[in-house]
């Protein structure tokens, strides 16, 4: 679909990390995809993060950053 998502999953949170050296995805791919998610979510539910210097990889900040987003958006396990 290319219109908006409806029901619950429409105030999804997502979380969506990019490199900006990466090779096999471009960071211009990233950005797109991040437009695009705006027309089907709620914009104001979506964090964008890039990564100066990052390839097709991850970094100790880019995994902060994902614990930091499960740790505010999902409840805690015991």
């Amino acid at each position: 679909s290319q219109g908006p998502i409806s029901g619950v999953n429409k105030d999804i949170a997502v979380l969506q990390c990019h490199g900006d050296c990466d090779p096999l995805v471009p960071l211009m791919f990233g950005s797109l995809t991040v437009e695009k998610l705006k027309r089907m979510i709620n914009p104001a539910n979506i964090t964008f993060k890039t990564y100066s210097g990052l390839m097709h990889s991850s970094s100790l900040e880019e995994m902060m950053d994902v614990k930091e987003f499960i740790d505010k958006h999902l409840p805690p396990v015991d």
